[in-house]
């Protein structure tokens, strides 16, 4: 098979590096997007360290800025003639406020990020699948547990989470005569940055503040090498991927 190209974006950290990580190991080469050239440049670093021939390029990129989007894909076809994955990872949880003290500020700065920056993203992504020949890609879009159920306190993130979830359907219907294919990833207590706080402890649906399990970052990562692998007559339509005994199934 040849090598076949990624572009992950939100790959400056956390669930993004350790993806960008497993998919350089497995032989892809990258293009790595950011708001920042340094964590990229650390991300390439490790791309390399796991694979001594991985080609891994940072691209700096707000995603929410569609001219910035167009230039992230324009480099990736540039460089490398074509885009075969996706992974559309970039986003933001926003600090935890009380519905009725939310600015719309704040709210629109998750929004634009988390499900606007998605869709530019897969846009850019879906135009230069559908025009490289031979035709095709995947797109995996990175949701959350909170794409099934809410945090407390966490209105903006969950409503941008379940409407990536209608993203993903429409993509996967809208692609199917150009051999597009788009799945979704939901993860639940990854051990990141972001979830730094699980282990301090976190609210709960009833007002307590308790500690979380989470489960390494790789073993996301090695899921979606798994769905990124697939031949693009199969797909994985939705994956959760979680720790094992956090407060999800049954009543907590």
């Amino acid at each position: 098979m040849p090598q076949q190209i990624a572009v992950v974006t939100g790959a400056g950290s956390g669930v993004g590096r350790a993806v960008a990580v497993e998919l350089a190991a497995a032989g892809w080469r990258l293009v790595l997007a950011g708001r920042r050239e340094e964590p990229l440049d650390g991300t390439a670093d490790r791309c390399r360290a796991a694979a001594p021939d991985a080609e891994a390029v940072a691209v700096p990129t707000d995603v929410t800025d569609p001219e910035a989007v167009d230039v992230l894909f324009a480099a990736a076809a540039g460089r490398f003639g074509r885009v075969d994955l996706l992974f559309n990872n970039a986003g933001t949880f926003g600090a935890p406020t009380p519905v009725d003290e939310l600015d719309v500020a704040e709210w629109r700065a998750v929004v634009d990020l988390n499900l606007t920056g998605a869709f530019l993203c897969a846009r850019a992504a879906f135009r230069q699948m559908k025009a490289q020949d031979p035709q095709g890609g995947r797109i995996i879009n990175n949701g959350s547990i909170s794409a099934h159920v809410p945090r407390p306190q966490s209105i903006a993130y969950t409503a941008t989470k379940h409407a990536v979830t209608g993203l993903t359907k429409s993509l996967s219907l809208d692609g199917r005569p150009y051999r597009i294919a788009c799945g979704q990833i939901d993860i639940g207590n990854a051990a990141t940055d972001m979830t730094a706080a699980m282990s301090v402890g976190v609210r709960q649906a009833d007002g307590r503040v308790a500690v979380e399990p989470t489960m390494d970052v790789a073993d996301v990562a090695r899921t979606v090498r798994h769905m990124a692998g697939l031949p693009l007559e199969a797909n994985v339509q939705f994956a959760t991927v979680m720790a094992t005994a956090m407060p999800y199934i049954g009543r907590g």
